[in-house]
């Protein structure tokens, strides 16, 4: 216990670095999903993406801004925008979700997979040439495991980032308010 409390500790101590390496590594397993298994991204999956660039911008700002004179107050309000923007991709994930049970319909650009944005070069080759070739759809997840579709582990994996993201923020707003 006192070991898992350790690392809890030293997350959150660095929590920039470690929210701009998750949200690389995020990144990276979707595009190998991508690369490897050939699972092209839909619309949705391209706008869950973005939360992780954003998020990847945004701690590495925190980053920098920790090492100057006023990073102290800033840091913590720089973990809450963090915890903003996971918690954002966690609600975008969810919808996504959503569309793929068929809970609620999705955005009008997911039947032709946001107009070739998730297309690969055979399919927008296809497309050129006047062939019916459709891109991903927004309702069908491509990959299911323990039966949650990648939107939905995406869901989980935001919603500990914007958690861990809070507690980071929580931590440094509680200590700047104790010291005054």
């Amino acid at each position: 216990m006192d070991r898992l409390k350790s690392l809890l500790q030293l997350v959150l101590r660095n929590w920039p670095e470690t929210a701009f390496l998750a949200s690389v590594l995020m990144l990276a397993i979707a595009h190998a999903f991508e690369t490897f298994a050939q699972l092209m991204p839909c619309t949705l999956c391209l706008k869950q993406r973005e939360v992780y660039w954003v998020a990847m911008a945004v701690a590495a700002a925190a980053i920098i801004v920790r090492r100057t004179s006023f990073g102290a107050r800033a840091l913590p309000w720089l973990n809450a925008l963090l915890g903003l923007i996971f918690l954002y991709g966690a609600g975008l994930a969810a919808y996504h979700a959503g569309v793929e049970w068929k809970w609620w319909a999705g955005p009008t650009t997911c039947a032709s997979g946001g107009g070739g944005g998730g297309a690969s070069v055979d399919q927008m080759k296809a497309l050129l040439e006047g062939v019916n070739a459709k891109g991903p759809a927004c309702d069908k997840a491509a990959w299911v495991f323990l039966g949650l579709s990648m939107a939905g582990w995406n869901v989980l994996v935001s919603l500990k980032l914007a958690i861990l993201s809070a507690l980071a923020a929580r931590g440094r707003i509680s200590a700047l308010e104790s010291a005054q």
